[in-house]
């Protein structure tokens, strides 16, 4: 039997999963039970009718995921501490969006530019080092950032669920049966991460960064790597889609590698409570979808 594609994120005590249809939140109340939250879904995507349209499809589709993220870990704050459940208004969502996004320009394009624009300066060396110098740098301050967060304990009590949500989906994938005791077998790592794709984004945007210029002031380059970001985040999209269908190819296999490699930090080794979690999360939407499970 073909199976669904399925996935989610971590979230506050507790594990999201989408199937094509239907989006599940499960969460740890204080009191130990597993509540979970339930809704038929329909993206931008499928609004639109974009599905089959390359490149495009993929920016919808992370525009999805971030308010998706965000309803979810607002749900799953409430439910974790037993507060009243609220709905995030769209005004909320928009502000707090557009707040990660600038805080994300600041820290990823803002100052590996600036610096690899001293460094070039200095140097006198072509756009092509410009470009690499940007990329490494970004890479460095996303792995800075990760570790400095995952020293914090409700982050990587997120990065444990993160690693029970992956080993749910790899069991599901495999075709056992959704238990504890199976799903423990399998690795914390997952090939459609988002950490995956963040890093083929930085890898790409480097190879378009090459093409920008090399005589235009900061500000104009910056500018441009702002309006590039959503074509090479659809190009992205549409290379992590095909790396992760064709998971056995050599060459699609080091194309993933680096972010396999980076889900060590991101993701962590989840307990038995942790996994019956995302477990409830994903027979949910499987429920749902009139699949066995």
């Amino acid at each position: 039997m073909e199976k669904l594609a399925v996935g989610g994120q971590a979230v506050v005590e507790g594990v999201m999963m989408k199937s094509p249809n239907y989006l599940s939140v499960a969460v740890r109340t204080p009191k130990g039970k597993i509540k979970v939250k339930k809704n038929r879904y329909k993206g931008i995507v499928e609004k639109l009718h974009l599905e089959k349209i390359f490149f495009i499809r993929g920016i919808f589709v992370l525009i999805d995921m971030l308010i998706l993220g965000l309803k979810a870990i607002a749900f799953s704050a409430n439910a974790s501490t037993d507060s009243k459940e609220e709905e995030l208004s769209s005004w909320e969502i928009f502000w707090t969006i557009l707040f990660a996004l600038i805080i994300a320009l600041l820290i990823f394009k803002f100052l590996p530019l600036w610096l690899a624009s001293f460094f070039q300066t200095k140097t006198n060396l072509g756009n092509f080092w410009l470009a690499l110098t940007d990329g490494i740098l970004k890479i460095i301050f996303l792995i800075i950032y990760i570790w400095l967060i995952s020293r914090m304990k409700d982050v990587q009590r997120m990065f444990e669920y993160h690693g029970a949500e992956h080993k749910t989906v790899h069991a599901y994938e495999a075709g056992k049966k959704l238990t504890v005791q199976n799903v423990k077998k399998y690795v914390c790592a997952h090939d459609r991460c988002g950490t995956a794709f963040i890093l083929i984004v930085f890898f790409v945007s480097i190879i378009f960064y090459m093409f920008i210029p090399a005589s235009l002031i900061f500000w104009q380059k910056l500018l441009w790597r702002i309006i590039l970001l959503p074509i090479i985040a659809g190009i992205s999209y549409e290379i992590i889609k095909l790396a992760a269908k064709h998971h056995k190819n050599m060459l699609f296999r080091t194309i993933l590698a680096p972010g396999l490699a980076l889900q060590k930090l991101t993701t962590k080794e989840p307990d038995k409570k942790q996994i019956e979690v995302a477990i409830a999360a994903l027979k949910s939407v499987l429920k749902a979808e009139k699949v066995k499970f």
